[in-house]
């Protein structure tokens, strides 16, 4: 779950590999506009003041949120799995910076300078109309109840369940942040060429454990990831010479192709499983980072492990979900219920 996403098999043809531009035409604003309408029903009105984090947050407040952000996900990832990757990268984006706050989802404007353009996320996270359109429902349903780094969290555990991977219960509370921090997304975010020791110490920083990134590295079972940041690890030792040498065709030595896409797991590009780990044994691991957790290290035991028993990868996954996605959240009377998750109200 690192800062892209991309897939790996016994080989990847150059066809697998495709311009990103072409993917955002699939991703219209008229697409998400019918799924918000699907979605439109009753909801009760009455607030609860919490100041932590609990499974029944919107118990009463807004009974039908967790079912409509279920929906609205499900219906999009049905249509197009690879939304379920870009939800779950934009929860873990949100996270490493300021704490899950939904601060990712902020626009530039005349006091915020945006992360969405910081080097990880520019050109890079998607799935923005998707949770606007989540948030519009959810206005006409439960008007200011519902927070933006709330539907962040339950998003990506739908987008998980929805690919046939694990479920887990989200706490819920959070509040949305006043600000962004562009310069915390350029610095924070563990980028694809990092060795296992700098991703220990990154995820170490947010308060995970070495478990921790090794299990949520394991979204990278699915979504895809550019040129540019795997093509230097095609000529490294540490991959296989036959799975590299399909995707350099593609990708080449020109700029011109950096944003041409390939999937993380070509064995299964549409499922949540433990795929990536087997990739990782048969070194086929597409980003630098990825492989580095099979190359001789502490992370190689845990890889086989998960290779071999997709329900012990599952539970450390959900766990390890939770665990983020409780990474300094504002609650109580901190930070504020965006009505619109691209600004501060």
């Amino acid at each position: 779950m690192r800062c892209l996403f991309f897939e790996q098999t016994s080989s990847i043809p150059p066809s697998t590999l495709i311009n990103s531009q072409e993917m955002a035409r699939s991703s219209s604003s008229s697409f998400f506009f019918f799924i918000f309408l699907s979605s439109v029903a009753l909801c009760g009105l009455h607030s609860v003041a919490q100041a932590q984090l609990t499974p029944n947050f919107y118990s009463t407040s807004c009974p039908l949120a967790l079912t409509t952000i279920r929906t609205l996900v499900r219906t999009a990832v049905l249509l197009q799995p690879r939304m379920g990757a870009s939800l779950v990268r934009l929860h873990f984006h949100d996270c490493f910076v300021n704490g899950c706050d939904a601060s990712v989802l902020l626009d530039d404007s005349t006091t915020i300078q945006s992360e969405k353009s910081a080097v990880p996320n520019m050109n890079s996270l998607r799935g923005f109309e998707l949770i606007d359109a989540i948030k519009a429902a959810l206005e006409l349903l439960c008007p200011g109840k519902v927070s933006c780094a709330d539907i962040l969290a339950v998003a990506a555990r739908e987008s998980v369940a929805a690919l046939r991977g694990p479920t887990w219960t989200v706490l819920l509370g959070r509040r949305d942040s006043l600000i962004a921090n562009r310069s915390g997304a350029n610095t924070d975010l563990p980028p694809p060429f990092f060795s296992l020791s700098q991703l220990t110490q990154s995820f170490a920083d947010k308060g995970l454990s070495f478990g921790d990134m090794v299990a949520l590295s394991g979204a990278h079972t699915f979504g895809k990831a550019r040129c540019t940041n795997f093509r230097a690890h095609l000529n490294e030792s540490n991959i296989d010479p036959t799975f590299a040498a399909t995707l350099r065709p593609a990708c080449g030595n020109s700029s011109a192709n950096d944003n041409n896409l390939a999937n993380l797991d070509v064995s299964t590009p549409n499922t949540f499983d433990n795929a990536y780990y087997t990739n990782l044994l048969n070194r086929r691991g597409l980003l630098h980072s990825d492989q580095e957790l099979f190359n001789g290290g502490a992370a190689d035991a845990i890889v086989r492990t998960y290779s071999t028993t997709p329900s012990t990868f599952f539970t450390d996954f959900a766990n390890a979900m939770i665990k983020m996605g409780n990474i300094s959240p504002l609650t109580g009377t901190s930070g504020q219920i965006r009505r619109n998750c691209r600004r501060v109200n």
